[in-house]
């Protein structure tokens, strides 16, 4: 048994077919065939089912492949290990972003990074919270961009910045014409907010002092700040969005917006991961490349922010 003949075999479980999986190999199906063949007579069983299309595995291939990626994760880990003593900057590195951070942060800096360091195989996945310190925890994600502190003791936070919360409130809500708003002016009976899973709705809940919001007139369930603003602009109660997206907003938008008095309440965004602390070189480059930019582009010094809301 090889660990080539596992990341064949895991290729085929993934593709369902010999020739995707050959291709995704870069080596020729039949190579492929004859080393899963080899393996499936060195245990003594089929591990797929070649008369099914796509092909599937078989009730012992199910074990056997479990089994197989986590060696062959634990072996790619050994590379980890290597180029991180070395402080080499490349290679493959996975990394999760929560959705209510990944529209405004990733256009931000995602150019400068590939282009500073094109040896980083980036690759980018929308997650919540949940499944990025669960997927970091099992080895899948090299790191995390996500609200914090936490508190978990697997996980390592490298703070990025503190943003700020904001008000949308249109013309028809009365709470227009404050000249800003208050956390006691929040009613949770017109709060507008994200749907579960979604920790910017926690932080809501949180500053509102309550464990749920409601509503006598609809049961939204939303994971769009925009769908939040429409409905807020027909009249249907108001939102709190984080300061970037608010900052990205068109002029006429932007006039329905209300800051609060400092200290403002906001949420800490960090770049999360794994204690064991591999690919340092490069969480410590995207850590540096993220904090740069937005120190540059967005000037949060000018506003005092409360203790960062847990989640």
């Amino acid at each position: 048994m090889t660990l080539t003949q596992l990341k064949y075999m895991n290729a085929v479980a993934e593709s369902g077919n010999f020739t995707i999986a050959a291709e995704k190999c870069f080596v020729t199906q039949p190579t492929l065939s004859m080393q899963i063949q080899k393996l499936e007579e060195e245990l003594g069983v089929k591990i797929f089912n070649r008369s099914t299309k796509p092909i599937i595995l078989t009730d012992i291939g199910k074990k056997i492949i479990v089994q197989a990626k986590k060696i062959t994760e634990e072996a790619s880990r050994m590379d980890d290990i290597v180029s991180t003593e070395k402080g080499f900057v490349g290679g493959e590195f996975k990394l999760g972003i929560i959705p209510t951070v990944m529209p405004t942060l990733l256009p931000m800096f995602l150019n400068t990074f590939t282009k500073k360091y094109p040896k980083v195989d980036l690759k980018i996945e929308e997650l919540t919270t949940v499944n990025i310190t669960k997927l970091i925890n099992e080895g899948h994600l090299d790191a995390g961009i996500a609200a914090t502190p936490l508190g978990m003791d697997t996980i390592l936070e490298l703070p990025l910045y503190h943003e700020p919360f904001v008000a949308y409130i249109p013309n028809s809500n009365p709470l227009k014409s404050l000249n800003h708003i208050e956390i006691d002016d929040l009613d949770s009976t017109d709060i507008l907010v994200l749907e579960d899973g979604h920790c910017f709705r926690d932080h809501v809940l949180n500053l509102c002092q309550v464990n749920s919001l409601s509503s006598n007139r609809f049961d939204l369930k939303s994971g769009s700040f925009e769908t939040l603003i429409k409905l807020a602009d027909e009249g249907l109660g108001m939102t709190l969005l984080p300061y970037l997206n608010a900052d990205s907003m068109t002029t006429e938008k932007k006039k329905n917006l209300k800051f609060f008095p400092d200290p403002a309440p906001a949420r800490e965004v960090s770049l999360i991961h794994s204690k064991s602390k591999l690919k340092l070189p490069v969480i410590n480059v995207l850590k540096s490349t993220i904090s740069s930019i937005i120190r540059a582009a967005i000037n949060f010094g000018d506003i005092k922010v409360i203790s960062p809301l847990k989640i």
